[in-house]
């Protein structure tokens, strides 16, 4: 149970920033994910998986390495992946070095439907973030992710260690 007195609540102005950021990673994740759907016929999930693998030595990954780049859970990434599979864009492997764990890989279809969906997905990332941000801008939105993501990385190792096993 919480200690209200506890709380550190957000002033006005920090809630302000926190539902002015919120709103823009809302919109802009929604807008990219519309676009891939609406041009490449996949959500934006599956195509970081299809980037993940395509960046991968072999374009291929062991399926707890894949949740990890992908930040997905162990049953969204499997049922994603499957859809994959059925699309034939990626083949599901047995891990040769562990008879648990299972690889993923990227098929040559599944690379030229990426190579086709990116040049949409980068257009879109330009116009709706890049261009609209100064270079200062920009330089601080780096040193920005950068701290948000250091602070979440204790989090994120502890979650990454129960994804091992996969």
């Amino acid at each position: 149970m919480w200690d209200m007195s506890d709380v550190r609540w957000l002033s006005a102005e920090e809630q302000q920033v926190w539902r002015a950021f919120m709103t823009a990673v809302t919109k802009f994740t929604d807008h990219l994910d519309r676009q891939l759907q609406r041009d490449a016929g996949m959500p934006m999930a599956y195509y970081e998986i299809l980037v993940a693998l395509s960046e991968a030595p072999g374009r291929a990954l062991r399926m707890s390495e894949l949740a990890s780049v992908c930040h997905s859970s162990r049953s969204r990434l499997s049922h994603a992946v499957a859809r994959l599979e059925k699309e034939h864009w990626v083949e599901r492997r047995a891990c040769p070095s562990d008879r648990r764990g299972s690889i993923a890989a990227l098929t040559d279809t599944g690379f030229a439907v990426l190579e086709q969906a990116a040049e949409g997905h980068v257009t879109a990332v330009r116009e709706h973030l890049f261009d609209v941000l100064t270079p200062a801008q920009l330089r601080s939105l780096a040193e920005i992710s950068r701290a948000v993501d250091a602070g979440l990385a204790v989090e994120c190792a502890s979650a990454r260690e129960e994804l091992a096993d996969f």
